[in-house]
């Protein structure tokens, strides 16, 4: 049973981290994801380009440009 409490604890303080500095709307002042106009088109990446972050012991991923 303590095994299964450090885990939760694990899972929970690494949601906390991601829900307070890398979730995805904060990036858009708090706006939902859903939008009236049509987005902007975006420049198409390579994989090899692409960083992916795992949060929240894996399941929640972020991905960014990588550095040049």
């Amino acid at each position: 049973m303590i095994f299964g409490k450090r885990h939760m604890d694990y899972l929970i303080s690494e949601f906390v981290a991601y829900y307070n500095t890398t979730r995805s709307h904060m990036a858009r002042e708090n706006l939902p994801p859903v939008r009236d106009e049509e987005p902007e088109e975006v420049e198409t990446l390579k994989l090899n380009e692409v960083v992916v972050r795992s949060h929240v012991g894996g399941l929640v991923k972020s991905f960014e440009r990588k550095a040049a």
